[in-house]
């Protein structure tokens, strides 16, 4: 049996510890490559939802700006289609759509979900949110995930209530 001598034992000492301090840095990387990519795509939601967020505002200082989206004939009588009520629906409607995506995308913590989701419980089921997702058709101006989320998860009455 032929017997490593010490030089050759130090260089595959060397070789092994070069290779997996490689491997660690190659882990790391990719984690942070990861973590870069959550954080653009966040920016990028963000970034939507400041435009949304404009937008909102405008439809509820000039609600008849809405017809630009959907235009829809005033109703009898000669009201408009869209009152500020309406537009402000719509705005929180995809508030509510926002944190549901944020959530999807793992940018909400438990805790934070809990209360938003709960707080978009309460918009539609105590408040006129329901109402106008139903009625208004909100539903046609959301994503599909959204959509059967708020079917599934938020119009749902609780086990609770009769």
């Amino acid at each position: 049996m032929a017997g490593i001598d010490f030089p050759e034992l130090l260089t595959l000492v060397q070789t092994v510890a070069i290779i997996v301090a490689i491997i660690i840095a190659v882990y790391f990387s990719r984690r942070q490559i990861q973590a870069l990519a959550a954080d653009l795509e966040a920016r990028v939601l963000n970034d939507l939802d400041e435009k949304l967020h404009r937008m909102g505002e405008i439809f509820m200082e000039k609600p008849d700006y809405v017809r630009v989206l959907n235009d829809v004939p005033p109703a009898e009588g000669g009201e408009a289609a869209f009152a500020p009520e309406a537009a402000f629906a719509y705005y929180v409607m995809f508030f509510c759509a926002h944190c549901f995506h944020m959530r999807q995308r793992g940018i909400l913590s438990d805790n934070d979900w809990a209360g938003w989701l709960q707080w978009t419980k309460n918009a539609f089921q105590h408040g006129r949110l329901g109402n106008y997702w139903k009625d208004a058709q909100m539903h046609a101006w959301v994503d599909p995930a959204f959509r059967e989320f708020v079917e599934r998860e938020i119009l749902v009455p609780s086990a609770g209530a009769k």
